[in-house]
């Protein structure tokens, strides 16, 4: 178990495998559905204070966030980026709820890299495996 989606990049296998392969619409759709995840997980979790302060600070870090994408998103990459290590939230426009304030933001980035991965294996449970199979008994088998 685990092998469906990547620890990392928290894309389905096929997605890593055949990723250099997709037209620029498909990892779209793809960073979409990684953004909804993350949108869902953080809105409960932090709060945009400055979102201009947010972006302009990570384009002077030089740290790759994608602007179409919600600012919750920008928090995530800026955490991927650091680990959360030596971050003060207020500096970066956003701030932990308060049922989070007193966990450190390593610690913070960990449980969410953690809860990422789990709601990205239960989207593959749900959505994606349940056709592989379907289209696995589908095909004839081979003599």
């Amino acid at each position: 178990m685990g092998d469906d989606v990547c620890r990392g990049c928290h894309r389905f296998a096929h997605e890593v495998v055949n990723w250099n392969g997709y037209p620029e619409e498909q990892r779209v759709v793809v960073f979409e559905r990684l953004d909804s995840l993350l949108i869902q997980i953080l809105k409960n979790k932090i709060q945009l204070i400055d979102i201009k302060l947010l972006s302009e600070r990570l384009v002077a870090e030089n740290i790759a966030f994608r602007k179409q994408s919600d600012p919750h998103c920008w928090v995530y990459s800026l955490l991927k980026k650091t680990r959360g290590e030596g971050l003060d939230a207020a500096h970066w426009g956003f701030r932990l709820l308060p049922a989070f304030t007193n966990t450190a933001l390593p610690r913070f980035y960990e449980d969410l890299e953690g809860e990422l991965y789990r709601l990205s294996q239960a989207h593959y449970q749900r959505y994606v495996a349940p056709g592989i199979v379907a289209a696995s008994r589908q095909q004839p088998l081979k003599k």
